[in-house]
């Protein structure tokens, strides 16, 4: 077994996650992380979720209607943020004469 962040074979088992999968701790670099995990967020989900953000809908209740947890949510919404420019470009109007 392979750590997925820094390939180190060094791992250990750490215990198991919620529906009883073990879950295993690199020695190398701290990762903690579970073996052929099952819970990924579709593409659709996700575009589903950026069509959301832009209504006036708390991240609660997004959280809510699509199924996934509210703290996956603030971490996917935060990466969203770090890929948006923090200037904006505003052009004044010329001025008529």
């Amino acid at each position: 077994m392979q750590c997925p962040s820094c390939h180190s074979e060094n791992v250990i088992k750490n215990g198991r996650i919620h529906n009883h999968k073990p879950k295993f701790a690199c020695k190398a670099c701290g990762r903690q992380f579970v073996e052929n995990p099952q819970n990924r967020i579709s593409e659709d989900k996700k575009a589903l979720i950026d069509k959301l953000l832009l209504e006036s809908i708390s991240r609660a209740g997004i959280a809510r209607v699509v199924g996934v947890s509210e703290r996956w949510l603030h971490s996917y919404v935060n990466q969203k943020y770090k890929g948006t420019p923090r200037k904006v470009q505003v052009k004044k109007p010329k001025a008529s004469v």
